[in-house]
Order: structure tokens, then C-alpha cells, then sequence
């Protein structure tokens, strides 16, 4: 498709119907199909260790604490994140044919939106968690109750979901009659305000202070339920005790640091310092790095989860063994 003229977009009768993601296209073949190696085998792993999580905490009678549920609902949340931008990418990989339609490209950016806001605040409600499981142990079980767990997951996803109703029609509110190409491998807000006929910097401005909002804030809630949970653990006397909570907490500040510190460059960052060489890695390490991490940092650094994936991994082999 060519591109279309960049001319006065008042006297432009043509609106944009289609977008075309130019993602890796200008990469070699040969580097294409490196990436398609690569970007597979992390798509799968993501999948496969985000599957299994979600399987035993909601399977394991052992797991059941108001920490294994919020990570399993955190491991559907990846899921559901990473299928929205990676079965496309790799499709483009392969394929000449990077066009997507206007529909497609607010229906991906939707979900890009909705899960990733649920993601932000659902992180700010596990470090809370963690901060009654260490400060207030003798209230936990009272103030963490199975009814509280569910709605402040509930919360999350109501949130994400209206949310990305606002950034949506922010994004897409006005009409698009020129350039159609998007420089990334999947429809990002920032870059696609950017083809917009009419003045971005309204919706550029929304979309910042959105992010302030679901970013910064649970960034706070993260910042003071941790320095409250550090104080808590210096008091200790027992440095077993606090090598164990240190670990705990060790693992979910892992994952707060590569999701916010992305999404942030990606969506609170100067319109100027944006470029597809910039852009890209920072969208990589959100779509799929973070995701795939999620499972690797909980599992190998807690003690119940790794018990827990021996058993159901055991239980699986036995299975297949006695099926032969």
C-alpha cells in the first residue's frame, strides 16, 4: 500500500482505513527469521511457565493465600497482555503483508490498555498484601479476606477496562488522512496520535496525565508499602527471618522495575525523545520480557512454588506414565 500524500489534511477527502506496522521490515531476511526464532521461543516459555502458574494456584490446596491468588491472577494477566502484540508480530516476521485495519488497531490498542492498567494496579494491591503479611501478621488473615482479594482484583480489571475506553477515543478521536504508517510492531498510542490529521498535543496531554494516575500512583502505594515492610524487617532480630522476606520481596520489586520503568518511558516521556529505535526495545521489554519474567522471578526465588510446580509436573509424568 502506498503511502498516502502528506498534503493539507483539510482538503484530504480520503480518511486512513488501514495501518501498516513496519514493526522489523526494513531488518534482513535472515535477521527476520532470527527474530521469529527468538520471539517464538519467548512466546512460548512465557505461555507455557504463566500457564502453569495459573494451574497450580488455583489447583493447589496449598497455595491457597491471598499472595498465590494475586499471582495467578497476575499470570493471566500476562497471558491475555502478551497475546495481544506477539501472535501478530510473528506473523509480520514471516509475512509481507503488515497491513492491520483501523478496527484491529483500536481493538489491539484497547487490550494493550485495559490489561496493562489492571496489571499497574493489581501490582500496587500484591505490595500491599505483602506489607499486612509482614507488618500486621496477627490481623492478616482478617484484613486480606478471600471477599476483599476478589474485589480488589475485580477492581483492577474494571478499571483497565474503562480505562481503556478513555485512552481509546483519546487516541483515535480524530481523523486520520495522511500517513498510515506505524513505526512499531504493534498500534502504540503515542505513535498513533501522532498520524492524526488534526492537533495531537490534547490527546498526548490526556494520555500523560492518564499515566500519572495509573502509573505514579500505585507507584507510591508500591514505594511506602515497601519502605513501611523494611522498617518492619531491620526491627527484626532474626536475620533468617529477614533473608526469607528480604527474597519475598526482592522478587515482586524485580517486576515493578521492568514493568513501570518501561511503560513509563513509553507513555510519560517527551514527545521529541520518541523514535523507533527507542521505542522498540522499551515496547519489547513491556510486551514480552516483563511476562515472561513474571514466572521465572516468582517461582525460582519461593519456596512454595517450586514445591508446587515439582508436584504438579510429578503428577503429569505419573499420569503419562500410566496412560503407556
Amino acid at each position: 500500500m502506498s503511502r498516502p500524500q502528506k498534503g493539507d489534511s483539510r482538503n484530504s477527502s480520503s480518511t486512513v482505513t488501514e495501518f501498516i506496522l513496519v514493526g522489523f521490515e526494513q531488518s534482513s531476511p535472515s535477521t527476520r527469521a532470527l527474530l521469529f526464532t527468538l520471539f517464538l521461543a519467548l512466546y512460548s516459555l512465557a505461555m507455557a511457565m504463566n500457564g502453569l502458574i495459573i494451574f497450580i494456584t488455583w489447583t493447589d490446596p496449598r497455595l491457597n493465600s491471598p499472595m498465590y491468588f494475586f499471582l495467578g491472577h497476575l499470570s493471566f494477566l500476562d497471558v491475555c497482555f502478551i497475546t495481544t502484540t506477539i501472535p501478530q508480530m510473528l506473523v509480520h516476521l514471516v509475512t509481507k503483508n503488515h497491513t492491520v485495519s483501523f478496527a484491529s488497531c483500536l481493538t489491539q490498542m484497547y487490550l494493550v490498555f485495559g490489561v496493562g492498567v489492571a496489571e499497574c494496579i493489581l501490582l500496587a494491591f500484591m505490595a500491599y498484601d505483602r506489607y499486612v503479611a509482614i507488618c500486621h501478621p496477627l490481623n492478616y488473615a482478617q484484613i486480606m479476606s478471600q471477599k476483599v482479594c476478589v474485589r480488589l482484583v475485580c477492581s483492577s480489571w474494571i478499571f483497565g477496562m474503562v480505562n481503556g475506553i478513555l485512552l481509546d477515543y483519546m487516541t483515535f478521536r480524530g481523523p486520520f488522512c495522511r500517513e498510515n504508517h506505524i513505526e512499531n510492531f504493534f498500534c502504540e498510542a503515542p505513535i498513533v496520535i501522532a498520524l492524526s490529521c488534526g492537533d495531537p498535543e490534547f490527546s498526548l496531554k490526556v494520555i500523560f496525565m492518564d499515566a500519572i494516575v495509573v502509573l505514579l500512583s500505585p507507584m507510591v502505594l508500591i514505594v511506602t508499602s515497601y519502605a513501611r515492610i523494611l522498617a518492619s524487617i531491620l526491627r527484626r532480630a532474626s536475620s533468617a527471618g529477614r533473608g526469607k522476606t528480604f527474597s519475598t520481596c526482592a522478587s515482586h520489586l524485580t517486576v515493578v522495575v521492568f514493568f513501570y520503568t518501561s511503560a513509563m518511558f513509553s507513555y510519560m516521556n517527551p514527545r521529541s525523545t520518541h523514535g523507533p529505535d527507542k521505542d522498540k526495545p522499551f515496547s519489547l521489554l513491556y510486551t514480552i520480557i516483563t511476562p515472561m519474567c513474571n514466572p521465572v522471578i516468582y517461582s525460582f526465588r519461593n519456596k512454595e512454588m517450586k514445591g508446587a510446580m515439582g508436584r504438579a509436573l510429578g503428577r503429569g509424568s505419573l499420569a503419562q506414565a500410566e496412560s503407556v
